[in-house]
């Protein structure tokens, strides 16, 4: 199956069959992520994989459709976060410098290009900037997935204050930004044997 063919065929799956997915694929859609495009390489998030049934349950409630947590195989939340502050710049640094076996020193010029961007921002400005970046994560993900023959749905319908509690975010440093289930339709779900609706490539492309 090709990259097209992988992607005709996704869409958003309302239930799953409970079944789990093997941990070579999970950790291959996992490594997606990471090898996410990220502004400035700051990856300003973090990814909990929720896998055991317990969490899951406990996650239900925060959910206004329900349905996919209670049979998916995984639940993956992003979170973004509201404010890059020091300790976080100079590890990011330091790993670099691991990485890349340079000095500090020779990574100067980065780092100062990197605090004024953070600098001149305002935390909501920050958050909006590391949502982006949170939804290019996501794409992959789903992408990735739907190459490895696993199903998705991305959900934005979830009670913030819930996820923060159970999963212990700071919600003054951090904001649950979107959720990815994972797993493989349910043969009840009959959203799957509908025509994906798409604009045509002339109201959708525009070459100049």
């Amino acid at each position: 199956m090709n990259y097209l063919e992988a992607l005709s065929r996704r869409y958003s799956v309302k239930k799953f069959n409970k079944k789990i997915i093997p941990q070579e694929k999970l950790h291959n859609i996992l490594e997606s992520g990471k090898l996410s495009a990220s502004s400035q390489g700051l990856q300003p998030y973090k990814v909990f994989i929720v896998q055991t049934e317990e969490m899951k349950q406990k996650l239900i409630p925060a959910f206004y459709n329900p349905s996919q947590i209670s049979t998916c195989s995984h639940l993956i939340v992003i979170i973004s976060k509201k404010t890059l502050d020091e300790n976080y710049i100079n590890g990011y640094f330091r790993h670099i410098s691991e990485v890349r076996e340079t000095t500090l020193e020779n990574l100067e010029l980065f780092r100062k290009s990197i605090n004024q961007h953070i600098n001149q921002k305002t935390q909501d400005e920050i958050l909006n900037w590391a949502e982006k970046q949170s939804y290019i994560v996501l794409a992959n993900l789903m992408y990735a997935a739907a190459i490895e023959d696993i199903d998705t749905c991305p959900m934005e319908g979830f009670r913030q204050d819930i996820i923060e509690d159970i999963l212990n975010i700071n919600p003054e440093t951090e904001k649950v930004t979107v959720t990815l289930a994972l797993g493989y339709r349910s043969e009840e779900d009959h959203f799957q044997h509908m025509k994906k609706v798409r604009k045509p490539n002339e109201k959708l492309f525009k070459f100049i």
